[in-house]
């Protein structure tokens, strides 16, 4: 009969050829041949002296080197170790229900001796074969299998062995939505490179393995090297491939299923990734790669419209730290998939894809497509292929790459708190270190800084004192209080063509102003000046002189008529009358018995002076035939003889009195039958009466002239007469033209024709303008708008207080908006003045107002780095970068996918939009890194060696 291993004193041991571990308890010589349960022989040599027989033990299963229990012992042991519950990374192992039933029926009999021993662990059953162990699909627990705990599982090996060859069944505890469980099939996937996606290699995952592990072993089986950069993608049923970006979640949460292939793509020479390019762009790619340039030295095609994001990226891909951070792949490990401010970290890739391939070298030039897309999936403003500003862009990819990079994963709440008299230090340090418990990333170590806000209630005096981050400062440029206005002015005199001049007024002056600066031009008096805005050859509006200048827009064609002195339009204490007149010519083709639908306005019109003791019809034409002598030409005496029975006008007819200037009412039919190119929503000026209407104005008899005069609204499309008789507005004179009389007499070349004054080719010089200076405005103190008040704690209500800005710490690159489009509720302009500000050594430790010391100073001084440039005006312009190489020391000019080598004495320019400065000390450091791993390069942004440069300016 077979004996029991633990009768022999205590002996419980594995046979080398099952397993390794050996155990002993007390002095025992084992004879050389032994019988265990299961039918098996083995040989064992075991020494006189425990000591030695455990020292050969390997300690890797516990609990070892124990007694071997009771029966019963045994039972409540692994039973007590089953219902222990399930944690999170714990191993459980695979029995077979066989062996453990057989093992339950035994130590349940009591009886050590009994045939029921269950021998050796045998999971036999368990496997689809031998050879890799693979475990059958299908297995249920309970039914083919129960789970025991570690320590359960290492008592059974060492009461009672494992089968020879056969390997544990080791599993995790993992976590599932609202549950724990042992996860018994690992999650098999096929790993494929990029270059041969026909050789798969198996590799096993449990479902808490981070993805981060499959691309580590995908890397280890196909033989990366650490430099080259690696990336996973996942097949999915359909035959589409999806990236894995964030490599920190695990493979349950990436959702990877056994079976699943998963891509590795390793990023190519020059930057690109191939799964980024076409097919048959790959013979180009071989030549780019072939292509070796300064890196950095890269142009970026025009996609339509975009080169104010081309110049944005320039600028910031020359800030020589944050291009070393994703050269160097630190981004990697930071990137910040789970903010909900951010943008998944796909904004921080695809500006880190654009970097790397820029700064491979390999390029002359790369297309920012993918860039330009996932832009405008996460700020729509920037769809489309419409022309926008490279600071706006500039200030969205700042935040974008600062909250996809954002150390912080969960932002605690922090309150801010006022200074409350407390010592600006102390506030201060509150203030970043606030900031820094939300926001902490490369951009905040790069381009934040704090300013010192001041807010000062006008009632009763309350200071309010906060400490805000920045990124960049937006500075106003001094604004001149002068203004330049090109405008036409029409003589009375018709031999002299109407003179285009331009002048000089204040930018908050009046109407009347602009009659005085006209006047020094042409010793008019401006009394004999009247102001109109004319418009699709009408009078969009006649100003009065008290009004103001901010009203005329810069695009607004502005015309000064010479009137009589005595005249004016709606003053019946005046001598003349000034009539409004319009030219119209009768199309042939719409005649609709003289309405507007057949008459057409042409030319520009006039303000005529009419004396009051000769308005009548016949009069009046005698008069604008001489207005108008200078393009119309009068008919001959055998002209004249022609059809005098046709229709005319007869001098003792008499035009209606004028009266007084009154607004153009809803009362006037005119304006509902304006069209839409009128522009007119109410007009403003037009000459009235308060004598009876149209229809009580004497008849008027018909002859031959050059063409007949109508009366009709201020835009010209009305025939007066039609109107109501309660209708009190003077009319407007139209001059009739039949197409063939025009044709004959009207010579539309002269009409046309002006002169240019000689100011005309003045130009205005602006004095250049200090970068301190606009620093120095920016930190002055100033009223808030109305549209935006303070709300004062103390009065408990908004007040519009006084507001200061003071620059407390500033960072390692600073970046300076110079604020040259201006917006107000009438004009828009862009600021053309030229800002001088220095290359090298600029100096803020004037502007800085934290406490200084002699050795602080030195922290103050910033070199320029990078230049974002406008050309061109509001509605159009052309944007382009000044970038100095941050290996080479050598200034370029970045146009779109141009770059070419300037000087120094090229940068500064009136274009100048975003200045980007270095601080020194920061330079220094990049410099000392540099060169403690490649060899040393030019030490400053400085003067290029000569070489071919290009005029920009």
């Amino acid at each position: 009969m077979a004996v029991a291993p633990w009768l022999y004193g205590g002996l419980c041991f594995r046979f080398r050829d099952q397993n390794p571990e050996v155990a002993v308890e007390g002095p025992f010589l084992l004879p050389a041949a032994v019988t265990v349960r299961g039918g098996q022989m083995a040989m064992a040599a075991v020494a006189a002296n425990p000591a030695d027989t455990a020292a050969t033990a390997v300690d890797h299963r516990k609990p070892q080197r124990e007694k071997v229990p009771g029966l019963e012992s045994q039972r409540r042991q692994i039973e007590n170790g089953r219902r222990r519950p399930l944690r999170v990374g714990e191993s459980w192992f695979l029995v077979g229900h066989h062996w453990y039933k057989q093992w339950e029926v035994y130590v349940r009999g009591g009886n050590q001796d009994s045939s029921t021993f269950p021998g050796c662990i045998n999971n036999a059953e368990l496997f689809e074969d031998q050879v890799n162990w693979r475990l059958k699909k299908g297995l249920v627990e309970g039914e083919d299998y129960v789970l025991l705990p570690a320590a359960a599982w290492h008592y059974l090996v060492n009461w009672y062995g494992l089968e020879h060859g056969q390997p544990p069944i080791e599993r995790k505890v993992v976590e599932l939505p609202s549950t724990h469980k042992v996860e018994v099939y690992s999650v098999e996937l096929l790993l494929v490179r990029h270059s041969d996606m026909d050789t798969p290699h198996t590799a096993q995952f449990s479902q808490t393995d981070s993805v981060d592990l499959v691309l580590h072993t995908a890397r280890e089986q196909f033989l990366v090297s650490p430099q080259e950069e690696t990336r996973l993608w996942i097949k999915n049923a359909e035959g589409s491939f999806e990236r894995l970006c964030n490599t920190r979640v695990t493979v349950l949460d990436a959702a990877l299923k056994t079976g699943q292939v998963v891509v590795m793509e390793t990023r190519n020479k020059d930057g690109t990734w191939p799964s980024a390019q076409p097919h048959d762009t790959r013979s180009t790619l071989e030549e780019e790669e072939d292509f070796q340039g300064q890196p950095g030295i890269c142009g970026l095609t025009n996609l339509g419209n975009t080169c104010f994001m081309n110049s944005a990226l320039q600028c910031l891909s020359n800030v020589p730290q944050l291009t070393e951070y994703f050269l160097k792949n630190r981004y990697l490990e930071e990137l910040n998939f789970c903010n909900p401010l951010g943008m998944k970290g796909e904004i921080a890739q695809a500006y880190a894809d654009l970097v790397k391939q820029a700064w491979s070298g390999h390029h002359r030039s790369i297309v920012p497509q993918v860039f330009k897309t996932k832009v405008g999936h996460f700020a729509s403003q920037f769809l489309g292929y419409q022309q926008h500003d490279s600071q706006e862009l500039l200030s969205f990819l700042l935040d974008g790459l600062h909250e996809d990079l954002n150390r912080i994963k969960k932002k605690e709440y922090v309150e801010l708190c006022d200074a409350a008299g407390r010592p600006d230090q102390e506030v201060a340090q509150e203030a970043w270190q606030n900031h820094k418990r939300r926001n902490d990333s490369v951009i905040v170590d790069t381009f934040h800084g704090l300013f010192k806000s001041t807010l000062v209630c006008p009632d009763c005096g309350n200071v309010s004192v906060t400490f805000d981050p920045f990124c960049y400062l937006s500075v106003p440029l001094p604004v001149s209080h002068k203004r330049v206005m090109e405008v036409f002015f029409v003589s009375m005199d018709p031999r002299r063509k109407p003179e285009q001049h331009r002048l000089v007024v204040p930018k908050k002056g009046k109407i009347s102003d602009l009659c005085v600066a006209l006047a020094k031009h042409t010793g008019i008096s401006p009394e004999r000046m009247m102001v109109a805005d004319v418009f699709s050859h009408r009078f969009y509006k006649i100003y009065q002189l008290e009004e103001s200048l901010s009203s005329i827009l810069d695009r607004d064609d502005i015309f000064i008529y010479e009137v009589s002195g005595r005249a004016a339009i709606g003053e019946n204490s005046r001598e003349d009358v000034v009539l409004p007149i319009y030219l119209r010519e009768r199309t042939p083709a719409r005649d609709y018995n003289s309405s507007y639908y057949g008459l057409m306005l042409f030319g520009h019109p006039l303000l005529v002076s009419v004396p009051r003791d000769r308005l009548s019809w016949d009069a009046l034409y005698h008069i604008l035939l001489y207005r108008l002598s200078r393009y119309v030409t009068r008919p001959s005496s055998d002209d004249e003889d022609d059809g005098d029975e046709k229709a005319d006008l007869e001098d003792k007819d008499r035009l209606p009195k004028p009266g007084r200037v009154t607004e153009g009412s809803s009362q006037d039919p005119g304006l509902e039958q304006a069209g839409p190119s009128s522009r007119v929503v109410s007009r403003s000026r037009a000459p009235v009466d308060n004598s009876p209407g149209p229809s009580h104005w004497p008849q008027r008899a018909r002859r031959k002239h050059l063409f007949t005069l109508h009366t009709v609204n201020s835009n010209g499309t009305s025939d007066r007469s039609t109107f109501n008789e309660d209708t009190h507005a003077q009319p407007y004179i139209a001059i009739d033209w039949e197409p063939e009389m025009k044709k004959r007499y009207y010579d539309e070349v002269e009409a046309e024709g002006y002169v240019k004054h000689d100011c005309v080719g003045y130009v205005l010089k602006k004095a250049p303008v200090q970068l301190q200076e606009c620093i120095e405005l920016f930190t002055t103190v100033e009223t808030l708008e109305k549209e935006n008040p303070w709300y004062c704690p103390t009065c408990k209500q908004h007040q519009l207080a006084t507001k200061k800005l003071d620059l407390w710490m500033l960072p390692e690159t600073l970046i300076i908006h110079l604020k040259r489009f201006s917006y107000t509720k009438f004009s828009r302009e862009k600021l053309d003045t030229l800002v001088e500000f220095p290359i090298r050594d600029l100096d803020f430790s004037e502007f800085v107002i934290k406490p200084q010391n002699d050795s602080s100073r030195e922290l103050y001084k910033y070199d320029l780095i990078a230049v974002s440039n406008h050309y061109g005006g509001l509605r159009d312009g052309h944007y382009t970068t000044f970038a100095c190489n941050k290996d080479s020391g050598q200034w370029h000019y970045f146009d779109d996918s141009s770059v070419s080598p300037v000087t120094e004495n090229q940068i500064e320019s009136k274009a100048a939009y975003v200045l980007f400065y270095q601080r020194q000390d920061v330079a220094r450091r990049l410099q000392t890194q540099a060169s403690s791993s490649k060899p040393p390069a030019s030490s400053a942004c400085g003067a290029p060696p000569k070489s071919e440069f290009v005029d920009v300016n």
